[in-house]
C-alpha cells in the first residue's frame, strides 16, 4: 500500500503516528506541512484536511485518515503485525489510559495553535507561556510516574517488554518536555522508558531532528 503521510518534524501528533508506522514497517511518502509558515491553512492542504491540522494519511484510493488517535487504531487494526495494543482487554485499558492522559489532557492544550493564541492574542511573554506548558506537562507525568511505579509488571517499556500504544503517545511528549525545559527529575521511570525507546531503530528514525523538513 502507498501511502503519505502530511506532516509537521515537530508536531507531537505527527512524531507518534510516525512511531507508529515504523514499528509496523510501514513505507510511506512523507510530505512536509511548514506550520510556521502556515502551509496547513492554506488552501492545497485544506483539501487535504479541511480541519488544517496534522498529520494526514492518504491511502492509495485517496482515503485520508485525520486525528492521530483513530489512525493509530487503524494502523493497528488493518497491520497487525507489531501490536500496539495487547490482547487482554482489561490491560488494553490500562495501555490506552496511559496514552490518553498525554492525548487527551497534555498535547491539546500545549498544541502551538494553543501557544499562539496565548502569544499573539493574549500577550502572554514567553515565559509565562513555558510556565503555562510546564504546569499541564508536569501533571500530567507525575500521574504516568505514579502508574508506572505501582505496575511490578512493568517492563522496559509502559506496558511489558514491548513498545505498545502508551510509549508512542510518551515519547513525543518527552521531547516536548525537553524543549519546553521541564525538569524532568521527579519521573525516573518514564526517562529511562524514553532512554530505552531512543535505542530502538523505529522511535529514533521518527524523532524529529531526524526528519527531512527538519532544520540543519
Amino acid at each position: 500500500m502507498n501511502m503519505k503521510l502530511y506532516n509537521f518534524f515537530r508536531s507531537g501528533t505527527s512524531h507518534r503516528t510516525r512511531i507508529a508506522m515504523n514499528l509496523k514497517g510501514l513505507d510511506y511518502d512523507y510530505v512536509a506541512v511548514a506550520l510556521g509558515k502556515e502551509e496547513h491553512l492554506q488552501a492545497a492542504f485544506q483539501a487535504v484536511n479541511p480541519q488544517g491540522l496534522v498529520p494526514a494519511l492518504v491511502l492509495d484510493d485517496n482515503t485520508t485518515l485525520i486525528q492521530s488517535p483513530a489512525i493509530l487504531e487503524w494502523l493497528d487494526e488493518a497491520f497487525p503485525q507489531n501490536p500496539l495494543l495487547p490482547k487482554d482487554a482489561l490491560a488494553r485499558a490500562h495501555v490506552r489510559a496511559l496514552a490518553a492522559i498525554v492525548g487527551c489532557d497534555i498535547h491539546p492544550i500545549n498544541n502551538r495553535r494553543i501557544l499562539q493564541y496565548l502569544r499573539n492574542e493574549l500577550q502572554q511573554p514567553e515565559e509565562e507561556v513555558l510556565k503555562w506548558c510546564a504546569r499541564w506537562i508536569s501533571a500530567g507525568f507525575a500521574a504516568m510516574e505514579e502508574m508506572l511505579a505501582a505496575d511490578s509488571q512493568r517492563g522496559d517499556f509502559c506496558y511489558g517488554n514491548t513498545p505498545s500504544m502508551a510509549d508512542v503517545y510518551l515519547i513525543p511528549q518527552v521531547e516536548s518536555a525537553r524543549r519546553f525545559n521541564v525538569d524532568l527529575s521527579p519521573y525516573p521511570n518514564i526517562v529511562a522508558i524514553d532512554a530505552h525507546c531512543a535505542q530502538i531503530k523505529a522511535f529514533a528514525d521518527a524523532a524529529p531532528l531526524q526528519q527531512p523538513d527538519a532544520p540543519e
